[in-house]
This record gives structure tokens, sequence and C-alpha cells, in this order.
């Protein structure tokens, strides 16, 4: 199979290969439901060498720079009360944690959540964290210029492998909130 975007080597239907996925996306790809089917879900193996953006690009396509998306978890906090959420936007821009996503939160103080709390939340490695098969009652926030991409190059849930989605696959995904301006 030919990725859809990007110059990869081997690319497969996400359904074909759980094995090389954590267990939470494996499961999520598994139980799949949204109207995208699972099997437009492609995973491509990538070199944790070439994981620089700069040296990715250069190696997979340089179309990728426009069309990654990052995929990283946050605290927000009120009252001594800590609520956990995720955030997709692209890769060429910043997650806007003190505005968008403190009010979407309705927290006082919002910040990127620890390494071990991320990782350990999820069941998936740091640089590979991705938004399919994230715990069911987090908030996914979503940057609108996400779903409106053909295909995204997002984290497996490892930090070898890439997963290409249709970006309006993200809008579908459990506790997805499409927002404009969450990517700055």
């Amino acid at each position: 199979m030919r990725a859809p975007i990007g110059n990869f080597d081997q690319a497969t239907p996400a359904p074909d290969c759980l094995d090389e996925l954590t267990r939470p996306v494996a499961d999520a790809v598994r139980h799949w439901c949204g109207a995208v089917p699972a099997d437009e879900i492609v995973y491509v193996e990538t070199d944790p060498e070439w994981a620089d953006t700069a040296v990715f690009v250069e190696h997979y396509g340089p179309e990728l720079l426009e069309t990654s998306a990052n995929c990283v978890v946050v605290a927000g906090r009120r009252g001594g009360e800590t609520r956990l959420a995720a955030c997709l936007a692209l890769s060429a821009t910043r997650v806007d944690v003190n505005g968008v996503v403190r009010r979407q939160l309705g927290a006082r103080k919002a910040s990127f959540a620890p390494m071990e709390v991320a990782t350990g939340e999820t069941g998936m490695e740091y640089g590979g964290i991705t938004p399919i098969g994230l715990p069911a009652d987090w908030p996914l926030l979503v940057d609108s210029r996400v779903v409106d991409l053909p295909y995204v190059l997002v984290g497996s849930g490892r930090r070898r492998g890439k997963l290409l989605v249709p970006g309006k696959a993200f809008a579908q995904l459990p506790g997805a909130v499409v927002l404009d301006g969450l990517g700055v």
C-alpha cells in the first residue's frame, strides 16, 4: 500500500498491524466506530533517529511539515482539582495553553502535564502520544485546521511509527471538541 502522504517505505492499514501499536491505541482501532472506516487509518514505520522535525521531513517528505500534528497532554487546575486533557494542533503551531485551553477547561491555571503523568495516564510513549486511544473521559481539544486536512501525520503511541489519519476522524473521537485558534 502507498501512504496517502509522505514518502514511507511501508504503509499498512492500522487494523492489519495492531501488534505495532500500544495497547490503548490498538484497542481504539480494534473497536473503531467512527464514520471514517478504520482501514483509512494508516500505520507507517519510522526511524526514531530521524525524529527531529527538520530531518524527518527531509527524509519522509516536505509536505509533512504542513500536514503533521502534535498531541500534548495538559493539566488544568481549579480549586485544588486537576483535570487532564489532550490537545491536537498542527506541528508548525504551539498550543494556546494559557488562553484557549485554560478557558475551555474552566481552569484557573493550565500547563503541560509532566512526562510521567502523560505517559502513565495514556499508556503511550513520550514523543508518540496520539489522540487515538486516550482515556475516554478526557476532553480532546482539536484545532479546526487539523480537521480540515485530508490526512494528518500523528504519533502512533510509540516513538517508532506514525499514524496517517483523515483529519475529519479526529472530530469523531471520544470527548473531541473542535476549536478555532487552539494552535497559534
